[in-house]
């Protein structure tokens, strides 16, 4: 048959990406051309037909398992047909079974939102590719991930190509070398403006500025020293000595450990009804605020918690990495212990898949993933790296970790291998224990081409399976495109207030795709080619004009009619404190905070009412000292039945799953706490106190009280309201309710009571809680 006789019949497939594709999801598969009739057959096939098959039909008619026996996969699967018989009819190609079910709608199925048959253009791509005989190229084979479509990613979706490093935007290059040379961030952002036809807010103001960075990386605010001693330098290298300074700090490690911590699940007990303490999980978190103080690369940062133990060089500090491994939840008395063990491998996985890779490996237990380029195949592949491990019943009272006879050391919440020759994993239909399928052999995830590794046996002499560390090692392979992508978007993230991707833990198919791309990619080889250290980052964020930007734009109120959602950063974030931030800020304020690093977890003091829900009550939760719990926040116990109440009222994450990006909310209760809260109270109160023995007129009072919550002097007229709210309130608290009053212990006199309810105020002023 003549190509040329069916010539109207050849549709081109870029309608049929603008008709189907979701409407916030820019498709990275490559446009389909436009060929006529006389393309060839292995054109036409490639182009116009096998986009069709993987979309459409590929899902359920695979080779594994094909829905009806029929699979199209393969010609020889699509000649030899199905249960029914015979899909196509070599003598009236237009009589097939396989096009008669497709006019009929009948197939594909009804699903995943499409509520009719295929579109009449997509109908007649068949009918060509029918016609012509149903051509097929040789040995060619038809994967279900293996290209981008409309409903789900393939192997080429953005976050799973190859990095490169972009070149600078032309407009920013800079060929005076004796120019200073321009901060790459603030030239792919200012390119894109340009673009958009916008500008960027203007620097802030120098007092703000540094409150933001002071908050950014330590998680503290300046005080009224720092911040007039940075008022008065006009050194053009202010700036930078403020950085610098910053991340040498020990705090630095305190603030971004927390963000870490969020990512792994990080929590000091099991969960459950018993909700029995992990001993020594704190060691751990010690353990990633040294890391990050001393600048540990970020490969070996993932290296040593996946594999800690397997190392030559191996240690205490290396063994007690791999705690990360067993910070999630664990039920010591589950329904079935045999089912739970595949719990604990589904915890494995997704904490691993989600903090290093951003992907959403877990999906795939009991099917191929709906989106993203995981078979399910590829979950107990992975899932093979953790199958050696202590998570199988009969270790209940050991709950897993190292052999500390063999590891020489002592006291560490770690994981090791229990065998180096564990039993073969199986994949579970459905992800049902009592449906297991075929052997899978451990190895690495398929989705990312041309670097998917099976990990060989081991020698018997080994003393562990090296199953994780061969994982380890594929993830912070250079040639691996997620692991440099997700980390650097981390840190932009919490210095921008959003990711250039917005899903920090989702770079697939249903995540948000970067807003600049060639930035993101940019920022990736930078650490990778900066031995992965990550201080580099930090510091060539903070010095962008960026990231000095006010958080006000005089262009704000056009800006924001096509860019509400400041994805093109032509101004800065305004963020409210965290919970962690807040109680640091209120102890730091107060004069009580206790900086001290390291060392056992503090428990804060709980109301009564709070420990009505757990079952064994008060019995449950001993506070410590009250000297003890005025250390930062990060080192406050964390125990998954009884999160902290303050904290959690503003937005304390769900500690049994990863998480990449806290919710920030305003709502009612937030304002009783600030308002009811003992802790709030006693805060106010011991800074009221040191403050009044320290002066003795009220305006020297109040000064002192504006520097210590502002770090400024107030205004006058901000002078002349706390004067007349004092003298207004002074004989109310003069009462004798007031005065008999009990704080931490001690009958507070009114006068302090009086300035105390002042303090609370500035605790709830807006310039105390958000950062400009």
């Amino acid at each position: 048959m003549h190509p040329s006789k069916n010539r109207w019949l050849v549709i081109p497939l870029a309608s049929l990406f603008v008709a189907t594709a979701l409407p916030h999801f820019a498709i990275a598969a490559e446009p389909a051309l436009a060929i006529d009739a006389e393309s060839t057959d292995d054109q036409f096939f490639e182009q116009q037909v096998a986009p069709l098959l993987v979309m459409h039909c590929l899902e359920c008619h695979q080779e594994k398992t094909p829905s009806g026996g029929l699979s199209l996969a393969t010609q020889n699967g699509l000649l030899r047909g199905g249960d029914s018989g015979a899909s196509i009819d070599e003598d009236d190609p237009k009589d097939s079974s396989l096009l008669a079910r497709i006019h009929d709608g009948e197939m594909p199925p009804i699903k995943q939102g499409r509520s009719q048959k295929l579109d009449d253009d997509v109908i007649a791509t068949f009918e060509a590719w029918l016609l012509r005989g149903a051509p097929w190229p040789e040995n060619r084979r038809l994967e279900l991930y293996e290209r981008t479509s409309a409903v789900r990613a393939g192997r080429n979706w953005w976050s799973l190509t190859k990095i490169t490093r972009p070149s600078l935007p032309a407009d920013y290059a800079n060929n005076d070398s004796s120019a200073p040379a321009i901060n790459a961030i603030d030239a792919f952002i200012g390119a894109k403006l340009r673009s958009e036809n916008m500008k960027s807010a203007p620097r802030a103001e120098k007092a703000l500025l540094l409150r933001r960075a002071y908050y950014d990386v330590i998680g503290l605010p300046p005080n009224d020293q720092q911040v007039a001693a940075f008022l008065a330098d006009d050194s053009p290298d202010a700036w930078e000595k403020v950085v610098d300074d910053l991340l040498q700090t020990p705090q630095y490690g305190q603030r971004w450990a927390r963000h870490w911590l969020d990512v792994v699940r990080f929590a000091e007990t099991s969960g459950y009804e018993r909700d029995q303490e992990k001993a020594f999980a704190w060691k751990y978190r010690d353990w990633v605020i040294q890391s990050l103080n001393e600048d540990k690369p970020y490969d070996r940062f993932v290296l040593e918690q996946l594999a800690g133990d397997e190392l030559p060089e191996r240690n205490e500090q290396t063994v007690i990495a791999t705690g990360m491994l067993r910070l999630g939840t664990w039920n010591d008395e589950p329904n079935d212990p045999e089912d739970y063990v595949y719990d604990r491998l589904e915890d494995l996985v997704h904490v691993t898949s989600t903090a290093f890779l951003g992907m959403t490996v877990k999906c795939a237990r009991c099917h191929d993933h709906k989106f993203d380029p995981i078979y399910q195949e590829d979950y107990y592949r992975m899932a093979g790296a953790f199958w050696a491990g202590p998570i199988a019943a009969r270790d209940r009272e050991w709950l897993g970790g190292p052999n500390e006879s063999e590891l020489g050391i002592a006291n560490v919440l770690g994981w090791t291998d229990i065998t180096n020759q564990p039993s073969p994993l199986r994949l579970l239909k459905n992800g049902e224990r009592d449906q297991a399928q075929q052997e899978v052999a451990p190895g690495t995830l398929s989705m990312i081409t041309d670097l998917s590794r099976d990990f060989a046996p081991v020698d018997s002499n080994v003393k562990t399976t090296q199953r994780r560390l061969r994982l380890a090692e594929w993830i912070i392979d250079p040639a691996n495109p997620l692991t440099a992508r997700v980390i650097v978007n981390r840190l932009w993230l919490h210095y921008f207030g959003q990711g250039l991707v917005r899903t920090p833990n989702n770079f697939g198919f249903t995540g948000e795709q970067p807003t600049h791309p060639e930035l993101l990619d940019w920022l990736a080889t930078e650490l990778m080619d900066n031995s992965w250290r990550l201080k580099p980052l930090h510091k060539l964020m903070l010095m962008s004009e960026t990231y000095c930007q006010s958080t006000l734009n005089s262009e704000a109120e056009q800006y924001n009619l096509v860019d509400a959602g400041n994805r093109f950063w032509w101004r800065a974030e305004r963020r409210r404190l965290d919970a962690e931030a807040l109680r640091d800020t209120l102890l730091f304020a107060s004069g009580e905070l206790d900086q001290q690093l390291g060392g056992p977890s503090f428990r804060e003091t709980v109301s009564p009412e709070a420990l009505e829900g757990l079952s064994q009550k008060s019995a449950a939760w001993t506070a410590s000292p009250e000297s003890e719990q005025h250390r930062r926040s990060i080192y406050m116990f964390t125990k998954r039945g009884l999160l902290s109440p303050m904290m959690t009222a503003f937005d304390l994450c769900d500690v049994t799953q990863p998480c990449g990006q806290r919710d920030i909310t305003t709502v009612a209760p937030q304002a009783l706490v600030m308002l009811n809260n003992p802790f709030i109270h006693q805060r106010g109160l011991h800074l009221a106190e040191q403050i009044l023995s320290e002066h003795g007129e009220w305006k020297d009072r109040i000064e002192a009280l504006w520097l210590r919550v502002y770090a400024r002097s107030p205004r006058a007229d901000e002078v002349q309201l706390a004067v007349r709210y004092l003298q207004t309130q002074l004989p109310v608290f003069a009462q004798s309710d007031f005065a008999q009053s009990d704080v931490e212990g001690q009958a507070a006199q009114p006068e302090a009571l009086c300035f105390a309810s002042l303090c609370v105020g500035l605790f709830n002023s807006n310039e105390f809680f958000y950062v400009d």
